[in-house]
C-alpha cells in the first residue's frame, strides 16, 4: 500500500496506526528502524500513541481526513474504517498539498486497507500483538476469543458498539452480536467467578448460544440450549447471568430473555431510565428450565445500553452511569462505550474488582433499507470534536 500511494500521490512516508484494545490509544506498526519507546517483535515495531487530545482522536471521531503543513511537507491522516468499526488510521507525508481528488483517493485507499487488515489478521498475530499495549493473562486470552471480531457495526436501522474493561482478575464478561439478513442477535453475559474458571464458564455459554443460533433456533430455543449445555458441563454452583435479544428488522420488533442480569438503561427523549424486566434464573441453574421471552419496546431515536454489574460495582459507587449516559447523548456508540469505560476506570482509580462490559444500541427504526456510507462510515453519525483538555 505504501508503494502504491508513493506512486499515486508521491507519498514520502506511509504508516499504519491500529486502534489499541484499550480504546485510549493507537499503535503505529512498522518494520522500519526502532522508534522511541516502541515494543519489538522480531522485525516488527509497535509504538503506542495516546488518543486523548490528539489529532488522531479527532480523525477517528469525525471519520474525516486531516491535512496540516509541517515545514516543507504536508501530513495527511485518514481513518481506516469498515461499517463504523474504526480499525485505525493511515498517516503519510507528501511534498505538496494533495488535490481534492487525491485526498478522496487516499480515503478510498484507507477504506480498502480496512478490508486488507480484516483478511490478513486471520493469518498472522502481528495485528493482534500490536493492539495489545499491555500483556494478556491466560484468562484474558480465552475471554478475548469470545468477543466478536468487530466491536462496532453500522446499519440503516441501527448502530451498535460494545466494549469491555477487564478487571485485574478477569471476571468472565462477554458481549456478542450477529447480523443476519432480517434479524439482529445481541447478547451480554457475566460468568460467576474470576480468572480461568470464569473464562471457561463463559466459553461454555457463548459456545452454546452461538451453536444454537447457527442451528436456527429461535430466541427461547437458544436460551434453553445454552442453559442445558452449561448445566450439563459445568460444576454445581457455576452459572452465568445474561440477556439475549432478537430484533426482527422486517417488523422492527424486539424480544429479550433476561437470565438474572442487571436491567438495561434506555436514553429516550433526553431522559435515562432502567428498562424493568421479568427476571429468570441465571443460565446453568435449572437444567431443563425455561425462560420468559418478553417484548423489548423500541422507538426510533432510542439508545439502549446493556451492561454487566461491573459498571455498578461497589468501588465504582461514585459513578452515576445514567448521568454519564445522558452526557454522551451526542456521541457515536463507538465513543459512548469508550467514554463510559473511561468513567468507570476513573471512578475506581483503575482498580476494577469485576469486568465492566457494555453494549450500546442506537435504534433508528423504519423498514429495511440500504445504509448510507462513505469510505466505511455514515457521515451523519459521527461524534463532535472532543472538548479541549
Amino acid at each position: 500500500m505504501a508503494a502504491a500511494l508513493a506512486d499515486q500521490v508521491d507519498a514520502r512516508a506511509v504508516s499504519f496506526l491500529i486502534a489499541d484494545f484499550s480504546g485510549r490509544a493507537v499503535v503505529r506498526l512498522t518494520s522500519a528502524g526502532p522508534a522511541t519507546g516502541a515494543r519489538t517483535r522480531d522485525a516488527e515495531q509497535a509504538q503506542t500513541v495516546p488518543l486523548a487530545g490528539s489529532v488522531y482522536d479527532q480523525v477517528l471521531r469525525s471519520q474525516q481526513p486531516d491535512l496540516r503543513t509541517e515545514g516543507d511537507l504536508h501530513r495527511v491522516l485518514a481513518p481506516v474504517t469498515d461499517r463504523g468499526d474504526a480499525i485505525g488510521l493511515i498517516e503519510m507525508l507528501l511534498p505538496r498539498v494533495p488535490t481534492s481528488q487525491e485526498l478522496d483517493e487516499i480515503r478510498s485507499a484507507a477504506h480498502a486497507l480496512a478490508y486488507v487488515v480484516i483478511a490478513a489478521r486471520r493469518h498472522t498475530d502481528v495485528f493482534e500483538w500490536g493492539m495489545r499495549s499491555t500483556p494478556f493473562t491466560l484468562a484474558a486470552e480465552i475471554q478475548r476469543r469470545l468477543l466478536p471480531a468487530a466491536y462496532a457495526c453500522e446499519a440503516a436501522q441501527f448502530t451498535l458498539a460494545g466494549w469491555m474493561e477487564p478487571a485485574s482478575e478477569v471476571g468472565g464478561d462477554t458481549f456478542d452480536y450477529s447480523l443476519d439478513r432480517d434479524v439482529l442477535h445481541l447478547s451480554v453475559t457475566d460468568a460467576v467467578g474470576h480468572q480461568v474458571p470464569a473464562a471457561l464458564l463463559a466459553t461454555l455459554l457463548v459456545g452454546g448460544l452461538r451453536n444454537g443460533r447457527r442451528r436456527g433456533l429461535d430466541l427461547l430455543g437458544q436460551a434453553r440450549y445454552a442453559n442445558d449445555a452449561l448445566a450439563e458441563n459445568a460444576a454445581p454452583g457455576e452459572f452465568v447471568t445474561g440477556q439475549l435479544v432478537r430484533i426482527d428488522l422486517r417488523t422492527a420488533t424486539a424480544h429479550l430473555v433476561n437470565a438474572g442480569h442487571p436491567f438495561p438503561l434506555r436514553l429516550r427523549g433526553g431522559r435515562v431510565s432502567e428498562i424493568e424486566l421479568a427476571i429468570d434464573a441465571p443460565f446453568g441453574v435449572r437444567p431443563g428450565g425455561s425462560f420468559t421471552v418478553q417484548p423489548l419496546a423500541l422507538e426510533p431515536g432510542d439508545r439502549v445500553v446493556f451492561l454487566t454489574d461491573g459498571m455498578q460495582e461497589r468501588n465504582a459507587a461514585s459513578l452515576d452511569v445514567a448521568a454519564a449516559l445522558a452526557d454522551t447523548a451526542d456521541l457515536h456508540p463507538r465513543e459512548v462505550v469508550h467514554a463510559l469505560g473511561a468513567a468507570v476506570l476513573h471512578a475506581t482509580g483503575g482498580d476494577l474488582r469485576d469486568d465492566a462490559t457494555m453494549l450500546c444500541l442506537d435504534w433508528y427504526g423504519g423498514p429495511p433499507r440500504a445504509r448510507a456510507s462513505e469510505h466505511g462510515a455514515d457521515p451523519a453519525l459521527v461524534s463532535p470534536p472532543a472538548a479541549p483538555r
